[in-house]
């Protein structure tokens, strides 16, 4: 049997929300809360982190120290040189802002992998959120993703932060230049699709928030 590990990048310093990861959420930090939902899923789960505020918060063995990193997946990818994941072929990356992730849509995002080498998820979208300059939407054609945007507006499919890698095509990610795109749109999956790679998309349901900004931070304690 193949293995797999949930892996969750979570750096400390956050543009939009000054130390998110350690914000509460029903008096538990953000990255805990996230962590403990993905353990659920049945995959070994580790937390990789720059941050000793945040390591400190999870066993020994379940933490990666890792440098300085592009995104989350550069992150996950310069991860891959700790001996505590070598025994692993295949890695999920659910962000550390999801807390609302679901063992289903992890689980989905995981099988794909058993037939593509990256793999992400989709949900609907309200008018509202299509409307939105700054929610991110993929373009698809229900196999493979086209394209990923905060800026397009009006079309698209809700891209969540989840993706699923082989192991080999993980380790090429930190030898891959950034492209422009990635950087105008602040989405690093954009780089995969400018270097020709494909990326296996899945829909799923999802009715929770990710956590980018006060605003969704209040949102998440009203609705729970």
């Amino acid at each position: 049997m193949t293995l797999s590990a949930i892996v969750i990048p979570a750096r400390i310093d956050s543009s939009r929300l000054p130390g998110k990861m350690l914000l509460p959420l029903n008096g538990v930090p953000l990255i805990r809360y996230v962590y403990n939902k993905c353990q659920g899923a049945g995959f070994d789960t580790f937390v990789l982190t720059d941050s000793r505020r945040v390591a400190h918060m999870f066993p020994y063995s379940n933490i990666v120290y890792t440098g300085d990193a592009d995104n989350g997946t550069d992150r996950c990818s310069k991860a891959l040189d700790d001996p505590k994941l070598a025994k692993y072929k295949r890695f999920i990356n659910v962000q550390g802002d999801m807390p609302d992730i679901t063992t289903d849509i992890i689980q989905r995002v995981e099988w794909q992998l058993n037939y593509h080498q990256l793999s992400t998820a989709y949900t609907t979208m309200s008018a509202e959120q299509r409307a939105d300059p700054n929610s991110v939407k993929v373009i698809h054609n229900s196999e493979y993703a086209h394209w990923f945007g905060r800026g397009i507006t009006g079309y698209g499919d809700h891209h969540l932060g989840i993706y699923g890698y082989r192991r080999d095509v993980l380790e090429m990610y930190k030898h891959l230049p950034a492209c422009p795109e990635e950087n105008i749109e602040r989405l690093e999956q954009l780089r995969w699709l400018q270097h020709g790679y494909r990326i296996a998309v899945t829909p799923v349901e999802f009715s929770g928030l990710e956590i980018n900004t006060q605003n969704d931070l209040d949102k998440w304690h009203d609705m729970h």
